[in-house]
């Protein structure tokens, strides 16, 4: 691992644990900077050796230090991911503007997909900045997408989902889905261009299909339930950054004769 990369562990695992405080307060209207955090449990608060990412899950067992409540696998699984994404990044682009510019798109999304999964909410207060963000990222000049192309391709994300939500409102007398998620594609969008975005989508409606078919099957649903779409769609997101180059470049090759 070269120094970069230690450095991006270190800085993702950190925001890490600042992204588990997100998930757990925003949905609930709560400050994500005041107070500090403490045991769901026994309202202890938790200080600094017991919040260190990852490791202070290990060296408690899990556990609340005072009143040795379990404490969820969820906070150092999210830091882990956080902290691995962002090596991933460093390894794949080096120390570019671009590197971390996607760290805090990557962050963004694995929020918006954990709340939406749990709440099936996609607050404003991360895809509203998100779209700017991602349209003032266009500007540096290590950007694959140009500013014209980072807002057009967030104005027809964001269209293109409304008009299937009106269209789906109108044959079933109920919206398809919230309103967050034309944000969220536009957010995609800003930071991903036209394309990036498009197969987002194309990847989060698959895996949407997939895990509704299989929820039918083996779960007792019906088609009426409703899934998080952000969820699919922060999956789909990542997987266009680590691998969208390639799918795309082999699909033109296939009109390519």
């Amino acid at each position: 691992m070269t120094l970069f990369e230690g450095q991006a562990l270190v800085a993702g695992l950190v925001i890490g644990s600042f992204a588990n405080v997100c998930i757990h307060r925003l949905p609930r209207g709560e400050s994500v900077v005041t107070p500090r955090s403490r045991c769901p449990a026994c309202g202890t608060r938790i200080g600094a050796l017991d919040n260190i990412p990852v490791l202070s899950f290990l060296a408690l067992r899990g556990r609340c230090r005072r009143c040795r409540a379990r404490i969820s696998l969820r906070y150092p699984a999210i830091e882990a991911a956080n902290g691995l994404l962002y090596v991933a990044l460093a390894a794949r682009l080096g120390p570019a503007p671009r590197t971390f510019v996607l760290m805090a798109f990557v962050t963004a999304v694995l929020v918006l997909g954990l709340i939406d999964l749990e709440h099936q909410l996609l607050p404003d207060v991360i895809t509203l900045p998100g779209i700017a963000a991602g349209v003032a990222a266009s500007f540096l000049p290590d950007s694959p997408v140009t500013p014209l192309g980072s807002l057009l391709a967030a104005a027809l994300g964001f269209g293109a989902l409304t008009a299937v939500n009106l269209a789906y409102r109108a044959a079933r007398g109920t919206d398809g889905f919230g309103g967050g998620d034309p944000k969220m594609v536009a957010m995609i969008g800003a930071f991903l261009g036209w394309r990036g975005a498009l197969l987002a989508v194309f990847v989060a409606s698959v895996l949407g299909s997939l895990v509704g078919l299989g929820l039918m099957a083996f779960g007792g649903r019906t088609g009426r339930h409703k899934l998080p779409l952000g969820t699919f769609l922060g999956l789909g997101a990542l997987v266009v950054i680590f691998t969208g180059e390639a799918v795309l470049a082999w699909y033109g090759g296939l009109f390519r004769g």
